[in-house]
């Protein structure tokens, strides 16, 4: 139940968001930033209009996998979201730093204000998708979000690991008491193609389905995919088990292309 007093912002005026959509996880360390940047390529790949907010603001990470180096643009009343070579907008706050190696040290209040101002002042113009890259867990940032951000679905990624359940189960029950529409769970890392034997091999094993959360898919651990993200060309690869977690999620949200 949202508690009173707690509204949610606008965006600015001139941002016409059709969807948004929040991708969380219970613990750091399993792919929620590459799985964001593959759902936008992907999502972008197939005509849709798209934008990432790296809501990360101490471990942002969004700019490397993209190799976004130049500073975003802005003014006291706005902000403008850098674009990729493939037209995908993307604003952190390591695109506003003077040196992204500056460590962000600030308590809670000031983390909510930024993310107010990325809310309000961001100019994304006319997008089909907004994806929210949140930081790992339960604390300020993802409690401020899912309090005052209108939000359209939120998305659950962590690895298939027995280790990993006790936090997503966390994750998923603060997304549920907050009354987020929790579209369901994506597997990273959940399996690797062996060379020599073409066999598909489970690195931590294969756990049942959990009744609470839908399994929207399951990604590979491919080497490929790290040099890309390394390298900063995360636009050059296609993945193709995220083609039909993309339609899911499109089927879901009734995401039309504008």
């Amino acid at each position: 139940m949202k508690p009173m007093g707690i509204q949610k912002w606008n965006m600015h005026k001139d941002s016409k968001v059709q969807k948004v959509i929040a991708v969380m996880s219970g613990k750091g360390g399993v792919g929620k930033s590459l799985v964001t940047s593959l759902l936008a390529t992907h999502l972008n790949r197939a005509g849709y209009r798209v934008g990432i907010l790296d809501c990360d603001l101490t471990g942002p990470s969004i700019p490397e996998i993209f190799g976004m180096e130049e500073t975003a643009k802005g003014s006291e009343f706005s902000l403008y979201p850098n674009y990729t070579d493939d037209n995908i907008a993307l604003m952190s706050i390591n695109l506003l730093l003077p040196n992204k190696l500056d460590p962000v040290i600030w308590r809670g209040p000031v983390l909510n204000n930024i993310l107010q101002d990325f809310w309000t002042k961001i100019h994304w113009g006319i997008l089909d998708v907004l994806l929210l890259d949140l930081p790992p867990g339960t604390g300020d940032v993802p409690l401020t979000i899912y309090q005052s951000f209108p939000m359209d679905g939120v998305i659950e990624v962590s690895t298939p690991s027995q280790m990993a359940s006790v936090a997503v189960q966390k994750a998923y029950h603060m997304a549920d008491r907050l009354n987020q529409n929790i579209l369901g769970e994506i597997h990273n890392m959940s399996y690797f193609i062996c060379d020599q034997c073409e066999k598909k091999h489970l690195l931590f094993g294969e756990l049942p389905p959990r009744d609470e959360l839908e399994r929207l898919g399951e990604l590979p651990f491919d080497p490929k995919i790290g040099k890309a993200v390394d390298s900063g060309r995360i636009e050059e690869i296609h993945v193709p088990e995220m083609d039909p977690i993309v339609e899911r999620i499109v089927d879901k949200l009734h995401i039309v292309k504008g």
